[in-house]
């Protein structure tokens, strides 16, 4: 079997698209960027490429490429000292699989698993989503999203018409459509979450509970339950929005939140919303509560 030439480094102060331009112009057939440190990367803005921390960047070279002097163009091309980059051969595998065996299948709650293609779950009863790692923000590894999930399987939206407000892979929306919601209605800004959604929805046999929506102008409402694993700063922003997409009486579940940061988003949604911390885990915080009716003569728009 062919082995091929792997160079790997750490970025350090080094630009990513420089370095991988010059990986590339010295013959690389493919980049990658890994996490150095085993540091997590919160979700990025839509058409955001955010690197961890510590990054390391592995090129990697056709099996005959010569190794002494591909390191020698290599780190002229990039400015560093040839010994800082480390050399090894690997054998030929189908790389765009090969990492996903690192991801397992997860319970949150009783019931509800998120679970890759490569796995099965042997509880007849449960609910289970199943979701590969892609190109848009949402596998249930993230706390803000483990913590959506954990809720949604407390709160199983039986027969409901349900928002996911920021949607991401979809994953809420799939884990709700699972439980027993009628409809879920998805928005993201970042067509790339649209894409993948539509796509989850289909592989999971959901398309007829799944509806993608492209603006968030085509939301109907009201809605029992809103969704939105997102950023405080929009969070905060879109209080009145939300509360004009819930029916009184209707819930709201809100994440991607820091602890130090509840109070500010309980005091956005305190017209509309008994909105209170609903769990938390390593310093994110889940906030849920019912919609109110609107006070007299106030817009909830």
């Amino acid at each position: 079997m062919s082995e091929f030439l792997q160079i790997s480094f750490e970025l350090g102060a080094l630009s990513a698209d420089s370095a991988e331009q010059a990986c590339f112009e010295c013959g690389a057939s493919a980049v990658t960027f890994a996490d150095a440190r085993d540091e997590p990367v919160l979700e990025p803005a839509p058409g955001e490429f955010r690197l961890w921390p510590s990054t390391r960047l592995q090129a990697l070279f056709a099996p005959d490429a010569p190794t002494d002097d591909t390191v020698r163009t290599l780190s002229v091309a990039l400015g560093v000292p040839p010994e800082t980059l480390e050399v090894r051969r690997v054998a030929d595998r189908v790389w765009e699989r090969e990492w996903l065996r690192d991801f397992h299948a997860t319970r949150f709650g009783e019931r509800l698993w998120i679970c890759p293609q490569h796995e099965s779950v042997p509880d007849p009863d449960a609910a289970v989503v199943r979701l590969d790692p892609g190109l848009a923000f949402g596998t249930g590894s993230h706390p803000t999203t483990a913590l959506c999930l954990q809720w949604l399987d407390a709160h199983p939206p039986r027969a409901c018409e349900v928002i996911d407000y920021g949607c991401g892979s979809g994953i809420l929306a799939l884990a709700a459509a699972r439980l027993g919601a009628r409809t879920v209605q998805c928005f993201d800004i970042d067509p790339q979450a649209l894409l993948a959604t539509h796509d989850n929805a289909a592989a999971n046999g959901l398309t007829a509970q799944i509806r993608t929506c492209a603006a968030a102008a085509d939301l109907s409402a009201p809605v029992a339950l809103l969704m939105a694993n997102i950023l405080c700063a929009p969070l905060v922003a879109l209080a009145p929005r939300f509360a004009s997409l819930v029916a009184p009486g209707g819930s709201i579940l809100l994440s991607g939140v820091l602890q130090a940061d509840a109070r500010e988003l309980t005091e956005a949604y305190h017209r509309w919303f008994d909105l209170r911390p609903d769990a938390l885990r390593d310093d994110w915080i889940a906030l849920s509560g019912r919609r109110n009716s609107t006070p007299t003569g106030e817009s909830s728009i």
